[in-house]
């Protein structure tokens, strides 16, 4: 190990003390304070050591054990704590009535507002004159080609019965160690059959069913004191990620492809006032109150670009800051985090078809093309890995059923992560809003079913 490296990784251990001084501030103050070194730390090792590609990445690999390391432990909580919850879920509710109600509307509104989102796209790729023609295929990108066309070819022949399919369980182990990209929603849908067989049982044989609340209580206490335990690590975890993600970035690949950052920036913040706007109306939401709520989730959302992996954060932000029953909270969060997209799989498949229409003949301010496109994207929008990267399976779904190449999603690649930041962030955002949504339109089926402690603010 090099010595500038020793020095940089002595720099970046003194940092990750100076945020251990800071316990008096609360969790927002400090993941605040641990993005802002992050941001510091990374711009200066980008610049000091611009000719010197090795040393960042080395140093990078460290931080990575740190930053990497903070993400595993919030993948590794994401299957228990899905599966508890849609039990707990379930069995406050007990009425299957109110089941599919709640589930029904969280589904809709998510659903909704991804479709809202692709218009955005639509509409701002054509304000920006997005074209793919423009863009220069390059070594790097012409690689990336070869092998997101073989890791995504799989979804480009399926069929939209065949998607629907994917999301059913046929292997609960499997599906239990994330085995497949839509292993989550499949976790979900185990979760709400096992909760109808639980109340199957509550109902034949009533002796069971305080023993059965007992233990469901039990266990769902024991995974929230884990999810707690990994979230007080969550400014280290900041820290690391945003160090490496901006001492790695490349200022020659984003300034090359700057308009399409900006269009994307625009359609986001854009899509960010949609939620605002519908929580003021439909739910009387302060959106300044709502965001200073949600912040430290979004904060999250942002650094580690996985909606799956923030869900922890999610449920917590609903349920203790927002007021959002726990059950509707554990449906929306895990439904948001594969279902309805609004970034990944709302805006950005959307933009991608908006530039390469031109060079397929179509009109991309055509009336029926952009109807098929929304249409497209909204069927296509279940089942999107709530991870890096689901951006692009979204591409790989929609593009090849409107008749479009995919070839465009790889010569992007070298800007996605600054792009995939602030989309995940939006994504999360929308798994909220429809858990205030929610809570607004069908409040009274939670009310009438669960018990006052899975109500009220903890």
């Amino acid at each position: 190990m090099s010595l500038p490296v020793l020095a940089n990784l002595a720099v970046f251990a003194a940092l990750l003390f100076a945020l251990a001084l800071l316990g008096r501030l609360t969790l927002a103050q400090r993941i605040m304070a641990g993005l802002g070194l992050g941001l510091a730390f990374g711009f200066a090792l980008h610049l000091i050591y611009a000719g010197a590609p090795g040393v960042i990445a080395a140093t990078t690999d460290w931080a990575a054990l740190v930053g990497d390391g903070y993400v595993a432990l919030l993948k590794m909580i994401i299957v228990p704590l899905v599966l508890v919850m849609m039990l707990a879920a379930v069995i406050s509710l007990e009425k299957v009535a109110a089941i599919g109600k709640v589930a029904g509307t969280i589904i809709a509104i998510l659903v909704g507002t991804t479709m809202i989102a692709a218009l955005i796209g639509v509409g701002i790729a054509n304000a920006f004159a997005l074209d793919a023609r423009g863009l220069t295929e390059g070594m790097r990108e012409a690689a990336e080609t070869t092998e997101l066309t073989s890791e995504y070819a799989g979804f480009a022949d399926l069929s939209v019965p065949d998607l629907l399919l994917q999301f059913i369980p046929e292997n609960i182990v499997r599906d239990l160690g994330e085995g497949r990209d839509t292993s989550i929603i499949a976790v979900v849908i185990v979760g709400v059959l096992l909760g109808f067989a639980i109340l199957a049982v509550m109902r034949d044989e009533p002796e069971r069913a305080a023993g059965i609340r007992r233990f469901v209580a039990t266990c769902q206490a024991v995974v929230l004191r884990l999810v707690r335990m990994v979230i007080a690590l969550t400014p280290w975890g900041i820290f690391a990620l945003i160090t490496a993600l901006v001492a790695s970035s490349s200022a020659a690949d984003i300034l090359a492809l700057l308009r399409f950052v900006a269009a994307s920036y625009v359609a986001i913040a854009l899509m960010f006032c949609v939620h605002l706007v519908l929580l003021s109306l439909f739910a009387g939401r302060n959106p300044a109150r709502y965001l200073k709520a949600v912040w430290p989730v979004l904060v999250f959302a942002f650094s580690s670009r996985s909606s799956a992996a923030t869900i922890p954060l999610n449920i917590e932000a609903q349920v203790d800051r927002l007021r959002v029953p726990a059950p509707i909270a554990n449906l929306a969060a895990s439904f948001g985090a594969t279902i309805g997209q609004n970034g990944c799989a709302g805006i950005y498949p959307a933009m991608l078809a908006v530039m390469i229409a031109p060079s397929m003949g179509v009109d991309p301010l055509g009336a029926g093309f952009i109807a098929g496109l929304v249409g497209i994207i909204a069927i296509g929008s279940f089942g999107v890995a709530g991870v890096g990267g689901g951006a692009t399976m979204a591409a790989f779904i929609v593009l090849p059923a409107m008749g479009f190449p995919v070839t465009v999603a790889a010569l992007l690649i070298s800007i996605e992560p600054l792009i995939d930041m602030a989309r995940t962030a939006l994504n999360v955002n929308g798994s909220m809003t429809a858990g205030v949504l929610t809570t607004r339109f069908v409040g009274e089926a939670v009310a009438e079913n669960a018990p006052p402690e899975t109500i009220a603010p903890t």
